[in-house]
């Protein structure tokens, strides 16, 4: 028996599909993973993340800190709330984790990590915060609830607190706003608007069932696949890991390279990836033949053996198989993939091929 959020109870009422993922029961569908998916490209969907772990860091060095043990640089947030999305890489230029952060004040950050990775990541943390004046603390005494859609922020206002609805409905996206109790942020892993919201583990019944109350459809972790990977984010442990580092996993952005005077961990051996003309690329695939792409099928260019798919799988939106790969640079538009030991054609495209319920890519 793996571990359990405080929603698991209302997961079992809904008669939810339960399965094991990071170290947690979680729901994979409470009846079909493809209404789910539509729901929240449509509608509005609700997601229990409570398996992914808050840290607070504070104190007078946690921002020293934090620009030293991240590749993007925490000295961007300025205003309050603001969100950064970084890696926080090893000294390889591999990644240990890829997570958020919410600047709240000068002497305080919230760090959202993946479940999975939660207990290595905040060993990782501790190891490197000597010389620091910092404190980490885990809050697990928080739950964590994702609506997403297009009706998911006019649904979930009335169900806030006073002290923070109308500063979450004013906020912009990836910001976050805090009330005495509730921590709202204007984010998601779907390609659709909505909020993440962070609230005591007592709270997180209540606003579930008001929620679905509300005609928000719960949606597990089937949907939550889908969904990130036709908006083109990527996930822990398939598409980067600690050796597949950001450059090569489409992350480049996600550097911050200025000021060069920096030292953060891994900048030595990602600019040397980043210097070196034959290091991987990634890229999106939209299979033109009959088939399923999945992950680690092996990608071929004029005859020739090129990279492999990372995740892959069928796009509900776009009724086509898509999929991100990590191949040798100068590709082409065109390749094929071997699926079950036949090659079967694909076009090379970009890795987003959905935002807001639009297609972003010609079929």
């Amino acid at each position: 028996m793996g571990l359990r959020t405080p929603l698991f109870a209302e997961h079992e009422r809904l008669g939810a599909r339960i399965v094991p993922f990071g170290g947690w029961d979680m729901p994979l569908h409470y009846g079909s993973q493809l209404e789910e998916h539509h729901a929240v490209r449509r509608h509005a969907g609700v997601f229990d993340v409570s398996h992914m772990l808050p840290l607070d860091l504070s104190g007078p060095g946690a921002r020293d800190f934090l620009r030293y043990l991240l590749a993007n640089d925490v000295a961007k947030l300025k205003v309050p709330g603001k969100a950064l999305y970084s890696c926080m890489c090893n000294d390889q230029g591999g990644v240990v984790d890829d997570l958020i952060v919410y600047y709240r004040r000068p002497d305080h950050y919230r760090l959202v990590v993946n479940a999975g990775t939660a207990d290595k990541d905040l060993d990782w943390m501790q190891a490197r915060a000597a010389g620091f004046d910092v404190q980490i603390d885990r809050r697990r005494d928080l739950a964590m609830i994702a609506v997403q859609g297009p009706e998911a922020r006019a649904l979930t206002a009335p169900l806030l607190p006073a002290d923070c609805r109308e500063a979450a409905l004013a906020l912009k996206p990836f910001f976050a706003a805090d009330g005495e109790h509730w921590f709202v942020g204007r984010t998601g892993y779907t390609g659709e608007d909505g909020f993440e919201i962070m609230l005591p583990a007592a709270d997180a019944p209540g606003l579930w069932r008001g929620l679905i109350a509300a005609g928000v459809r719960p949606c597990g972790l089937g949907a939550r696949d889908t969904l990130r990977l036709e908006a083109g984010m990527n996930l822990y442990g398939q598409d980067m890991d600690e050796v597949v580092g950001p450059l090569e996993a489409g992350l480049g952005w996600t550097i911050a390279w200025e000021p060069a005077a920096r030292p953060f961990v891994g900048r030595m051996a990602l600019a040397a990836v980043r210097d070196d003309p034959s290091h991987r690329v990634f890229v999106g695939l939209l299979l033109t033949g009959r088939g399923v792409l999945r992950g680690h099928q092996k990608v071929f260019s004029d005859g020739r053996e090129v990279g492999e798919i990372s995740s892959g799988g069928f796009s509900p939106t776009l009724e086509r198989s898509i999929a991100f790969a990590r191949v040798a640079p100068g590709i082409g538009a065109d390749c094929t993939v071997d699926i079950r030991g036949k090659p079967v054609p694909a076009r090379v495209v970009k890795t987003t091929f959905v935002r807001n319920g639009r297609a972003v890519q010609a079929l």
